[in-house]
C-alpha cells in the first residue's frame, strides 16, 4: 500500500513537471508565432508603401498567400496576411507585443483588430490575459457590449489609460472596471440581457429618424411590428416602405456579429409580409440586417430574391453599406448618450 501511495506521489509530480513544461513550450511557440505574423505584416505593408498603388497590394497579397499556402499551409490564406498588416498598423511598436499580447492567441488577436478604439481594444486585450478569457467568451463579451456598458468607459481617456495600466501591472480592479453604468440595475435583480434591450431600442429610435432622413422615398411603417406565425409572436425591428422601390424595406439591428440563423429569421419576416401584407403591383419586400458587433459597423445586406436583375436595381436606389455603416456608428453613439441622461 505504502509503495502504491509512493508512486502515485511521483507520477504527480512528474506529471506536474511535464504540464508545466507544455505550457512553457506552448507560450513560447504562441509568442513566436505572433512576433512572425507581426514581423510578416511589417514586410508586407513596407513594400505596398512602396508602389503607392492600392491596387498593387491587393496583387501583392494574393500572390504571397498562394505561394506562402503552397510552401507552408492554410496559415496563409490572403484574409489572415491582410489581419497581419493590420497587426502591424495597429501596433508599430514591435516591443509593446510582448506585454500586451503575450498569453493571447492569434485569433484572440484577430478578433480584437476590428476594434478602432484604442482604448477599447486594449480593455478587451487586458480582460483576456486577467481573466483567461476564451476566444468565444471573448466574442461574447464584445457581443453584449461590455466596454460600453462598464463604468470606465465614461471616464477621461488619461483616467482610463491609467486604470488599465493599473490593472496590468498591479492587477488592481477598480470599481469603474466592475460597476455597469448607466445600467446599474442590479438592485432591481434584472439581467444584461434586459440592459442591452434598452441600448437596442435606444439604438432603433435613433436609427429610424435616421433612415428617415435618407429621403423621401423612405415611409416610416412600424417599429417593433408584431407579426404571428403558429400562434408564436416575432417582431420586427424597423418597418420602412420605399415608394420608388414600390416595397416594404425590412430592417434588423443585430447587436453581435452576423451569424447565420439572421438569415432564416430575415426570411421568415419577407415572406410573410409578401404573403399578408403587399399587394399585387407591389414588389416583394428586401431586408437588411444591421450588425454592430464590429468596430467596422459590419453591414450585411440580404436582397432575397431569385430576379437578380431586380436586386441590381434594388443596389442602384437604397443608399450604399457605407452609409448605412455610418448611420449606424452615429445611432448607437446617440443612444449611448441618451440613455446616460
Amino acid at each position: 500500500m505504502e509503495k502504491v501511495k509512493k508512486t502515485e506521489d511521483i507520477f504527480n509530480r512528474i506529471s506536474g513537471l511535464i504540464e508545466q513544461a507544455r505550457k512553457r513550450v506552448a507560450t513560447t511557440i504562441n509568442e513566436e508565432m505572433v512576433l512572425l505574423y507581426w514581423n510578416i505584416g511589417k514586410v508586407i505593408r513596407e513594400e505596398i508603401i512602396k508602389s503607392k498603388r492600392a491596387e498593387y497590394g491587393k496583387q501583392i497579397v494574393h500572390a504571397l498567400s498562394g505561394e506562402l499556402t503552397l510552401k507552408y499551409g492554410k496559415g496563409y490564406s490572403v484574409q489572415n496576411l491582410w489581419y497581419m498588416i493590420e497587426f502591424y498598423d495597429k501596433y508599430p511598436i514591435v516591443h509593446a507585443l510582448s506585454g500586451e499580447f503575450k498569453e493571447l492567441s492569434w485569433t484572440h488577436i484577430r478578433t480584437l483588430l476590428p476594434i478602432r478604439d484604442n482604448l477599447k481594444r486594449e480593455f478587451y486585450a487586458t480582460l483576456c490575459q486577467k481573466e483567461r478569457w476564451s476566444t468565444r467568451i471573448l466574442q461574447d463579451r464584445l457581443n453584449s457590449m461590455l466596454y460600453e456598458r462598464t463604468a470606465l468607459s465614461k471616464l477621461p481617456e488619461e483616467t482610463i489609460k491609467n486604470q488599465l495600466k493599473d490593472l496590468k501591472e498591479n492587477d488592481k480592479m477598480t470599481p469603474e472596471l466592475v460597476l455597469r453604468d448607466p445600467y446599474v440595475l442590479d438592485f432591481l435583480e434584472l439581467h444584461d440581457t434586459y440592459s442591452e434591450k434598452d441600448l437596442e431600442q435606444a439604438i432603433l429610435n435613433a436609427l429610424e429618424k435616421f433612415i428617415l432622413e435618407f429621403g423621401k422615398d423612405f415611409y416610416f411603417v412600424a417599429r417593433q411590428k408584431r407579426i404571428t406565425i403558429d400562434s408564436e409572436d416575432y417582431y420586427i425591428d424597423l418597418l420602412f416602405y420605399h415608394r420608388k422601390l414600390r416595397c416594404f424595406v425590412v430592417i434588423e439591428l443585430k447587436l453581435g456579429k452576423f451569424k447565420a440563423e439572421y438569415k432564416g429569421q430575415m426570411e421568415l419576416y419577407l415572406r410573410y409580409l409578401e404573403k399578408y401584407e403587399m399587394d399585387k403591383d407591389e414588389n416583394p419586400p428586401i431586408g437588411i440586417i444591421l450588425c454592430a458587433g464590429k468596430s467596422t459597423e459590419h453591414i450585411e445586406l440580404l436582397f432575397l430574391h431569385e430576379n437578380r436583375i431586380k436586386v441590381a436595381e434594388y443596389l442602384t436606389k437604397l443608399p450604399p453599406k457605407e452609409l448605412f455603416a455610418e448611420k449606424l456608428h452615429k445611432a448607437m453613439l446617440i443612444a449611448q448618450v441618451k440613455l446616460k441622461e
